[in-house]
Protein backbone atom coordinates (compact mmCIF):
# COMPACT_ATOMS: atom_id res chain seq x y z
CA UNK A 1 0.00 0.00 0.00
CA UNK A 2 2.94 2.19 1.06
CA UNK A 3 0.34 5.71 1.20
CA UNK A 4 -0.13 6.78 4.88
CA UNK A 5 -4.06 8.13 5.73
CA UNK A 6 -2.45 11.36 6.42
CA UNK A 7 -0.98 11.64 2.89
CA UNK A 8 -4.50 10.45 1.41
CA UNK A 9 -6.71 12.98 3.72
CA UNK A 10 -3.82 15.40 2.22
CA UNK A 11 -4.40 14.67 -1.52
CA UNK A 12 -7.73 14.59 -1.58
CA UNK A 13 -8.75 17.45 0.66
CA UNK A 14 -10.28 15.09 3.31
CA UNK A 15 -12.20 17.01 6.35
CA UNK A 16 -13.57 15.50 9.05
CA UNK A 17 -17.32 14.76 9.36
CA UNK A 18 -19.65 15.73 12.37
CA UNK A 19 -21.30 13.50 14.24
CA UNK A 20 -21.01 10.36 12.19
CA UNK A 21 -17.25 10.62 12.20
CA UNK A 22 -14.30 9.78 9.36
CA UNK A 23 -13.13 12.19 7.04
CA UNK A 24 -14.59 13.20 4.18
CA UNK A 25 -14.90 15.74 0.79
CA UNK A 26 -18.48 15.88 -1.07
CA UNK A 27 -17.06 15.34 -4.59
CA UNK A 28 -20.74 15.98 -6.47
CA UNK A 29 -24.11 16.94 -6.09
CA UNK A 30 -27.03 17.77 -8.47
CA UNK A 31 -30.87 17.44 -7.87
CA UNK A 32 -30.64 13.74 -8.34
CA UNK A 33 -27.50 12.03 -6.34
CA UNK A 34 -24.52 12.74 -4.40
CA UNK A 35 -21.53 11.03 -3.99
CA UNK A 36 -18.58 11.73 -1.33
CA UNK A 37 -15.09 10.01 -0.48
CA UNK A 38 -14.59 8.82 3.17
CA UNK A 39 -12.13 7.59 5.11
CA UNK A 40 -11.57 5.70 8.50
CA UNK A 41 -8.76 4.47 10.80
CA UNK A 42 -8.73 2.66 13.70
CA UNK A 43 -8.99 5.50 15.69
CA UNK A 44 -11.96 6.61 13.97
CA UNK A 45 -14.93 5.12 12.21
CA UNK A 46 -18.50 5.85 10.65
CA UNK A 47 -20.51 5.40 13.67
CA UNK A 48 -24.56 3.77 13.31
CA UNK A 49 -26.75 5.96 11.13
CA UNK A 50 -29.61 5.51 8.98
CA UNK A 51 -30.63 7.13 5.95
CA UNK A 52 -34.34 7.87 4.39
CA UNK A 53 -32.05 6.79 0.87
CA UNK A 54 -30.37 3.86 -0.13
CA UNK A 55 -26.47 4.51 0.26
CA UNK A 56 -23.99 2.79 -2.13
CA UNK A 57 -20.15 2.40 -0.29
CA UNK A 58 -17.18 1.44 -2.74
CA UNK A 59 -14.13 0.75 -1.38
CA UNK A 60 -11.27 2.71 -3.51
CA UNK A 61 -8.20 2.08 -1.30
CA UNK A 62 -6.56 0.73 1.64
CA UNK A 63 -7.20 -2.04 3.66
CA UNK A 64 -10.59 -3.54 3.96
CA UNK A 65 -13.38 -2.37 6.03
CA UNK A 66 -15.95 -4.33 7.79
CA UNK A 67 -19.88 -2.49 7.34
CA UNK A 68 -22.20 -3.60 10.07
CA UNK A 69 -25.83 -3.44 8.67
CA UNK A 70 -29.10 -3.36 11.23
CA UNK A 71 -31.57 -4.24 9.36
CA UNK A 72 -35.41 -3.18 9.88
CA UNK A 73 -36.85 -6.65 10.28
CA UNK A 74 -34.21 -7.36 13.13
CA UNK A 75 -31.31 -9.24 11.46
CA UNK A 76 -27.67 -8.36 11.52
CA UNK A 77 -25.35 -8.32 8.09
CA UNK A 78 -21.95 -7.96 8.50
CA UNK A 79 -19.61 -7.61 5.36
CA UNK A 80 -16.37 -7.15 3.86
CA UNK A 81 -15.06 -4.12 1.93
CA UNK A 82 -12.55 -5.28 0.10
CA UNK A 83 -11.00 -6.43 -3.15
CA UNK A 84 -9.60 -9.98 -1.90
CA UNK A 85 -12.45 -11.75 -3.50
CA UNK A 86 -10.87 -15.15 -2.61
CA UNK A 87 -12.03 -13.94 0.99
CA UNK A 88 -15.26 -13.25 -0.18
CA UNK A 89 -14.04 -8.91 0.11
CA UNK A 90 -16.51 -7.08 -2.30
CA UNK A 91 -15.81 -3.76 -3.51
CA UNK A 92 -19.54 -2.50 -3.29
CA UNK A 93 -22.25 -3.10 -0.73
CA UNK A 94 -25.41 -1.23 -0.71
CA UNK A 95 -27.36 -0.03 2.78
CA UNK A 96 -30.90 -0.21 2.10
CA UNK A 97 -33.59 2.81 3.43
CA UNK A 98 -33.95 2.73 7.28
CA UNK A 99 -31.17 0.65 7.81
CA UNK A 100 -28.57 1.28 10.94
CA UNK A 101 -25.39 1.04 9.11
CA UNK A 102 -21.65 1.58 11.05
CA UNK A 103 -17.96 0.97 8.86
CA UNK A 104 -14.98 0.66 10.56
CA UNK A 105 -11.28 -0.48 8.95
CA UNK A 106 -9.81 -3.47 9.47
CA UNK A 107 -6.06 -2.27 9.01
CA UNK A 108 -4.41 1.05 9.01
CA UNK A 109 -6.94 2.55 7.10
CA UNK A 110 -9.62 2.59 4.33
CA UNK A 111 -11.17 5.03 1.38
CA UNK A 112 -14.61 4.33 0.43
CA UNK A 113 -16.62 6.42 -1.95
CA UNK A 114 -20.56 6.63 -1.06
CA UNK A 115 -23.26 7.46 -3.12
CA UNK A 116 -27.03 8.54 -2.71
CA UNK A 117 -30.01 8.96 -4.95
CA UNK A 118 -31.59 11.12 -3.95
CA UNK A 119 -28.75 13.10 -3.10
CA UNK A 120 -27.99 14.15 0.67
CA UNK A 121 -29.64 16.50 2.60
CA UNK A 122 -28.50 16.95 6.31
CA UNK A 123 -32.98 15.90 7.14
CA UNK A 124 -32.24 12.12 5.71
CA UNK A 125 -29.55 11.75 8.56
CA UNK A 126 -30.88 10.11 11.88
CA UNK A 127 -27.50 9.37 14.13
CA UNK A 128 -27.52 5.82 16.25
CA UNK A 129 -28.28 5.74 20.27
CA UNK A 130 -26.29 2.81 21.48
CA UNK A 131 -28.98 2.11 24.29
CA UNK A 132 -31.73 1.90 21.90
CA UNK A 133 -29.97 -0.16 19.23
CA UNK A 134 -28.95 -2.67 22.33
CA UNK A 135 -32.31 -3.19 22.86
CA UNK A 136 -33.70 -3.22 18.99
CA UNK A 137 -30.88 -5.65 18.32
CA UNK A 138 -29.30 -7.25 21.35
CA UNK A 139 -27.09 -9.95 19.42
CA UNK A 140 -25.09 -6.83 17.98
CA UNK A 141 -23.96 -5.99 20.83
CA UNK A 142 -20.25 -5.51 20.33
CA UNK A 143 -20.48 -3.81 17.05
CA UNK A 144 -22.98 -1.62 18.67
CA UNK A 145 -20.99 -0.74 21.33
CA UNK A 146 -17.34 -0.11 19.18
CA UNK A 147 -19.36 1.96 16.68
CA UNK A 148 -21.61 4.50 18.75
CA UNK A 149 -20.75 7.48 19.80
CA UNK A 150 -22.45 9.30 22.65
Amino acid sequence: MGLKSSEVIEALGLEPLPIEGGMFRRVYADDYSSAIYFLVTPEDFSAFHKLTSVEVWHHYAGDPAELVLLNPDGSVTREVLGTDFTRNERPLSVAPVNTWMAARTLGEWTLFGTTMAPGYTPDMYEHGDRKSLLKAYPQAAEPINSLTRE
